[in-house]
């Protein structure tokens, strides 16, 4: 009895000490939560400025950020797909001898094909709109992309193979765990070559008809004979590629830490 007596006082001394725990755990919660809310409402804030000094002036000269919205739909979208489709093929192919001697030729017979030659037959497919466009980035972006994953693949070492098959490794896992690490650091090399093909590709893209974007700024400003349309527009270009392809890289060099001389 005097034991249970004892030990009743123990209790509220436990939950005393709990209590300091969650409420640091809470805070530092709270503080997270402020910090991402202050990091993101600054961009939007900027954006929000940026659109109502266009929308108030009335000006032609700074594209508003719909047009810059439109265009990076479209240029992602393309690059997003050639990447979904022309990574796992690029794999394979680069695998698989078979298939890499069944494929090839047709590759490097389109391969060299300018993708302004595609201008006129994405029209027919597509139509007129985002679709062409759409269609013409990720041509120009599939390329690198599926020619840097195919070497990438090619280039890892065999005793690699080797060592995974003596550990038991084999068929999916084999690509899981040693194929596809393995070929990251060719694969992000075609993810930047590419990124920047999708964006020169653009302006090409919305010469189908699209009324909205970057790339129609450009063309309306070659149509009036405005060379400062033509020349921002080129700037938004370049300072929007640039910004996307710093992401691109501070995510190759944290995922491949492994690899020293990938850093960029």
């Amino acid at each position: 009895m005097n034991e249970h007596v004892t030990a009743l006082p123990e209790a509220p001394q436990h939950a005393a000490a709990e209590a300091p725990a969650a409420v640091r755990r809470r805070r530092q919660l709270i503080d997270k939560l402020r910090a991402v809310a202050l990091g993101a409402g600054f961009p939007v804030l900027l954006v929000f400025l940026w659109h109502f000094a266009v929308a108030t002036t009335g000006t032609r000269l700074i594209p508003s950020p719909w047009q810059v919205a439109k265009s990076m739909t479209r240029v992602y979208g393309g690059f997003f797909l050639a990447a979904l489709i022309g990574i796992p093929l690029g794999l394979v192919i680069g695998r698989l001898k078979i298939l890499r001697q069944l494929l090839d030729p047709t590759i490097n017979v389109l391969r060299p094909i300018p993708v302004t030659a595609w201008l006129p037959l994405s029209m027919i497919f597509f139509g007129l709109g985002p679709n062409a466009a759409i269609f013409l980035v990720f041509l120009g972006a599939f390329y690198p992309i599926l020619l840097n994953t195919i070497f990438g693949v090619r280039s890892v070492d065999a005793q690699l193979f080797e060592a995974a098959s003596m550990l038991g490794c084999s068929g999916s896992a084999m690509f899981r765990q040693v194929v596809f690490p393995a070929s990251l650091p060719a694969i992000f090399n075609g993810l930047r070559i590419a990124h920047g093909f999708a964006w020169i590709l653009i302006v090409v893209g919305e010469m189908t008809g699209v009324p909205t974007g970057l790339g129609s700024v450009i063309m309306d400003g070659r149509t009036l004979s405005r060379t400062d349309l033509v020349v921002t527009g080129m700037i938004v270009i370049g300072v929007c590629g640039f910004i996307t392809d710093r992401i691109i890289v501070m995510l190759s060099n944290r995922l491949l830490s492994w690899s020293p001389q990938h850093h960029a």
